[in-house]
């Protein structure tokens, strides 16, 4: 579905609707950045009609129900709303009575409509190519900077050809990609509001000819274009703090799966860390602490007669 597919097919579909149905085509295309956050009953009753009138007006664009339908609004309005506009739209979506039930609820269902959207032939292409590559190259800025330093940290347990991009300007984010090729590898990774330094890094990396992955919400992310290959997790388009449980999750996938084929190397790895880890002392055992208490239990079971 391309960005104008609904306001398409709301076109082509205008001279057979009904009355009541053209009232809903007309209010949506004149205010889909407001529609888009109605229910079937409320947008109704804004427009004047029955919730079972919106109800056939999805039908018949196409839509299997009305939550189809405002799926595609969801796309076609996710890029264009102000932090204002979103933290407005969080207010009145989420249930100030139960704040923690309803974010919750919110990320389980946008890993659910991951798992049902992902394509898992596209993610064991993802692993391979990032297996075979001469570099890796990882680039997520603003709050995506979260999930691609969470992934660099483990794929350079994992690889040695690793390469974290670390960027506050554009000039400095080229600095460092320039030397990338057909060999390598390059993972992006940008949500709503998409970042305009990782998509001039995408262009760039096709430019020479690097292949490219693509971690982002959906298939009319302008980051598809410049992509070999799309990993899509549903991100909170609405509310002014993004959700990245979905894409984490995603990511949490392909760190097991790359662990998984790389497995022995790993290991090996993991045995000469665990031996510097413990030697500088990286983690805190609380050896004293289990000590303490193990002795303190076991004084406290003594008989009165023991010494």
């Amino acid at each position: 579905m391309n960005q104008n597919d609904l306001i398409k097919r709301i076109n082509e579909n205008y001279p057979k609707l009904s009355k009541g149905q053209r009232l809903l085509a007309n209010y949506i295309i004149k205010h889909y950045e407001k529609a888009v956050f109605l229910t079937a009953a409320k947008l109704g009753k804004i427009v004047g009609v029955s919730e079972s009138t919106v109800v056939r007006f999805a039908n018949e664009l196409g839509y299997d129900g009305y939550p189809k339908l405002q799926r595609a609004l969801e796309e076609l309005v996710k890029n264009k709303l102000t932090s204002i506009q979103r933290m407005e739209v969080a207010s009145d979506r989420i249930n100030k009575q139960h704040i923690l039930k309803s974010v919750l609820q919110s990320d389980a269902e946008k890993i659910r409509y991951t798992l049902e959207d992902i394509n898992a032939e596209t993610f064991d292409q993802a692993v391979d190519m990032i297996l075979s590559a001469r570099k890796i190259y990882i680039l997520g800025v603003r709050s995506s900077a979260a999930l691609a330093s969470f992934l660099g940290f483990y794929f350079n347990l994992i690889f040695d050809n690793v390469k974290l991009i670390h960027t506050n300007s554009v000039s400095e984010m080229f600095e460092q990609i320039y030397r990338m090729g057909p060999e390598d590898v390059v993972i992006g990774i940008s949500f709503p509001r998409y970042s305009k330094r990782t998509l001039k890094a995408m262009e760039f990396a096709r430019s020479r000819d690097a292949n490219v992955i693509t971690i982002t919400d959906s298939s009319l992310s302008p980051m598809i274009p410049y992509a070999n290959l799309s990993l899509l997790a549903r991100s909170d388009m609405a509310s002014f703090v993004d959700s990245l449980v979905a894409p984490l999750s995603v990511i949490n996938a392909l760190i097991v799966a790359l662990c998984m084929k790389k497995q022995k190397e790993l290991i090996n790895t993991l045995q000469s860390l665990e031996s510097i880890w413990e030697e500088y002392q990286v983690y805190d055992k609380n050896d004293d602490d289990i000590n303490i208490n193990i002795n303190y239990d076991l004084n406290r079971q003594k008989p009165n007669n023991q010494d």
